[in-house]
C-alpha cells in the first residue's frame, strides 16, 4: 500500500504514530483481527511491526557504531547469554544478511556512517528483517540513494510481499508509488482523502486528491 501525499499532508505523522513513537488523539489499530495500543515502539516491534523511517541517518542508524552493532539492534536481546552478547552468533547472522542484501562494507566493524547512502539504506533494513515482522513501514525508502540501489529495495520489497509482509510504502515520488503500490492512499492535511486502486490510479488523481480535490 502506497501512501502519498504533498509536504506536511502528515505522512511521516502517521507511519510514527503508527509504530508508537509519535502520541495518537483518537483512533484504533487492529492486527490479525486483534486492537493493538499505541504509544510504546518496544511492544509495537513485539507485535510484528517496524518503521524503516524517513531520516535514516537520525533515526535510523547509530552512525558512530559498527555495520554488525546497527544490523543486530532489533534483536539484541535475543544475542544474549546470561548477561553478556554472543559476539560470534551475532557476526554469523549479520553476515549472512550482509551477504544476502549484497552490502558494501570492509568489514562487519566499519563505522555505518563511513559507508554509501544506499549501504546505510540496507543495514537499516538488515536490522527490521532479522525480526521477521508481519507488516513493515517504508518511509521515503529510495531517497538519497543509487539507481543500482534502489532497483535492489524494490526488489526486496517485492520478495517480502510475495512472502505475506504487508507493506506500507510512504513516498514523495509519484512515478515510485505508482509502479510499487497495489493500492494507493492520498493524503491531505492531516488526513485521508481518498484511495486509488493500481488500475485507476494516475499521476492526476493523485494530485487532485493531494491538493485538496474530492
Amino acid at each position: 500500500m502506497g501512501v502519498a501525499g504533498l509536504v506536511g499532508a502528515g505522512r511521516s505523522e502517521l507511519a510514527m504514530a503508527l509504530f508508537g513513537v509519535a502520541s495518537v488523539d483518537r483512533g484504533e489499530v487492529w492486527l490479525d483481527n486483534h486492537l493493538i495500543h499505541l504509544g510504546n515502539p518496544r511492544r509495537t516491534m513485539r507485535l510484528g511491526m517496524a518503521l524503516v523511517p524517513e531520516n535514516r541517518k537520525e533515526q535510523g542508524l547509530v552512525l558512530g557504531q559498527s555495520v554488525r552493532n546497527n544490523a543486530s539492534l532489533a534483536i539484541i536481546h535475543n544475542l544474549r547469554r546470561f548477561l553478556l552478547i554472543d559476539e560470534k552468533r551475532e557476526s554469523e547472522i549479520v553476515q549472512k544478511q550482509v551477504r544476502d542484501l549484497d552490502i558494501k562494507t570492509p568489514s562487519l566493524e566499519q563505522q555505518v556512517g563511513y559507508l554509501s547512502g544506499g549501504n546505510q539504506q540496507k543495514v537499516v533494513l538488515a536490522k527490521w528483517l532479522f525480526t521477521n515482522s508481519k507488516v513493515m513501514i517504508f518511509d521515503e525508502p529510495t531517497r538519497g540513494i543509487d539507481v543500482g540501489s534502489k532497483v535492489e529495495i524494490y526488489q526486496l520489497m517485492n520478495r517480502l510481499a510475495e512472502k505475506g509482509v504487508a507493506i506500507v510504502m510512504i513516498s514523495s515520488e509519484l512515478p515510485e508509488i505508482l509502479g510499487m503500490s497495489d493500492r494507493i492512499l492520498v493524503m491531505h492535511e492531516g488526513r485521508i482523502a481518498g484511495e486509488l486502486s493500481r488500475e485507476e490510479a494516475t499521476q492526476e488523481k493523485i494530485m487532485h486528491l493531494a491538493t485538496g480535490g474530492e
